[in-house]
């Protein structure tokens, strides 16, 4: 086995237990005033942040320490800066990116259960592995997991351990889905609504982030959304989307010239204190829609903000 097989099986080994348990802390502090103030981009999405999130990945920055060692060759890129980072690699091929609380808005308003807890471990050119646990998705949570070229989506059951929960699901295919014109749109500022009219009047049905039913990630296993339209994506989250589509036989491209996304660069966006891709990133499991996503916004502002 090589060096990052074995990172990889011993996270899918280690970690879904842990982020069981992050849920769980997740749900109790949700009922408490856990709110922060230290972002300030100007995005209400953007700069929410809570207690949760610096408590869960000090758990998930501990847990692959002591539970998978083998991790400890990659560099860790979290959205917060909790748990003890220095135990990585400074310099590594590899990266391992956390979200410990994916939706945070609507987590702290108490808005909506789409909100999850993330993972996954990537090179520059491709998402090697993805781990993701929506905990008030269903009655005890809801499980996304991709390895290899096996994705698992479904409901957890906490009567038997997470990892046999995980094995247990059938793998979704590219053949089990339905097509689905539905697409999450979110980065572009105030003009959230009106770019979403675009992609709908271009025959698909953009959706903005009030409007979804949930996490994006399942909706897109599941096959009640086809991708997503994204300005300046963040790596922490986005490239489980890219994951997803491109082991359904999708993609996501930048609008602008059509070339499939990679990670050789990041933009520093300071004002919400996160690394992005820059640009428009479309993601799609289907490759017409790809299409019909890049005609439509390929002219569009290629810049975050306005000033």
């Amino acid at each position: 086995m090589n060096h990052i097989g074995l990172v990889i099986d011993q996270i899918s080994e280690g970690l879904p237990g842990v982020m069981r348990w992050a849920g769980a802390i997740a749900r109790e502090l949700r009922q408490h005033n856990i709110s922060l103030t230290n972002k300030t981009s100007g995005y209400a999405t953007t700069d929410a942040l809570t207690l949760a999130d610096l408590t869960i990945q000090e758990l998930l920055v501990g847990a692959l320490r002591d539970n998978a060692p083998s991790s400890l060759i990659c560099r860790i890129e979290g959205e917060e800066e909790t748990g003890d980072l220095e135990a990585f690699a400074s310099d590594s091929d590899y990266v391992i990116a956390l979200d410990p609380i994916d939706g945070t808005k609507q987590f702290r308003d108490k808005t909506g259960d789409g909100y999850a807890i993330m993972l996954h471990l990537r090179n520059a050119e491709n998402v090697l592995y993805s781990l993701v646990f929506m905990p008030a998705m269903g009655s005890e949570g809801t499980w996304l997991e991709i390895k290899g070229d096996r994705i698992r989506c479904g409901p957890d059951d906490c009567s038997r351990s997470a990892r046999d929960v995980l094995d247990s699901m059938v793998p979704i295919t590219r053949e089990s889905l339905q097509e689905s014109r539905n697409i999450y749109m979110i980065g572009f500022q105030d003009e959230d609504a009106a770019k979403a009219k675009l992609v709908s009047d271009a025959g698909l049905v953009g959706h903005v982030p009030d409007q979804m039913p949930g996490s994006i990630y399942p909706l897109m296993a599941l096959g009640e959304f086809g991708g997503s339209l994204i300005h300046t994506p963040n790596i922490y989250d986005f490239p489980v989307s890219l994951h997803l589509a491109r082991i359904l036989g999708g993609n996501a491209i930048w609008v602008h010239n059509g070339e499939p996304v990679h990670f050789r660069e990041l933009w520093n966006d300071e004002r919400a204190g996160m690394l992005r891709l820059p640009g428009i990133v479309a993601c799609a499991i289907f490759p017409e829609h790809l299409t019909v996503l890049s005609q439509v916004s390929r002219t569009w502002d290629q810049n975050r903000y306005k000033f």
